[in-house]
């Protein structure tokens, strides 16, 4: 199974933790049916006050992707996390 987080206010890393906490300990005692947990980080909150310091303070993995989104309107936002999860590695 696979778990996609898509994460990028503080009030949504606070909930990610235990989230990540519980899919780690069934990772621990079910390897056969380990679930594959993805987080993306929009980069809504940029900078290392308002999002790094939740992944170190919560004990959060490094999010496996960071779509550096930024700040500006809720339209603006939606549209370069769209254009960011379309565009080529």
């Amino acid at each position: 199974m696979k778990l996609l987080s898509v994460v990028g206010a503080r009030p949504q890393f606070v909930k990610l933790a235990p989230l990540d906490r519980a899919v780690q300990r069934h990772n621990d005692g079910h390897a056969r049916s380990a679930i594959d947990h993805v987080i993306v980080h929009t980069g809504q909150h940029y900078d290392a006050n308002m999002s790094d310091v939740f992944f170190d303070e919560l004990s959060l993995p490094q999010p496996h992707h960071h779509l550096g989104i930024g700040s500006g309107s809720h339209s603006a936002r939606t549209a370069s996390s769209i254009a960011a999860g379309r565009s080529p590695k």
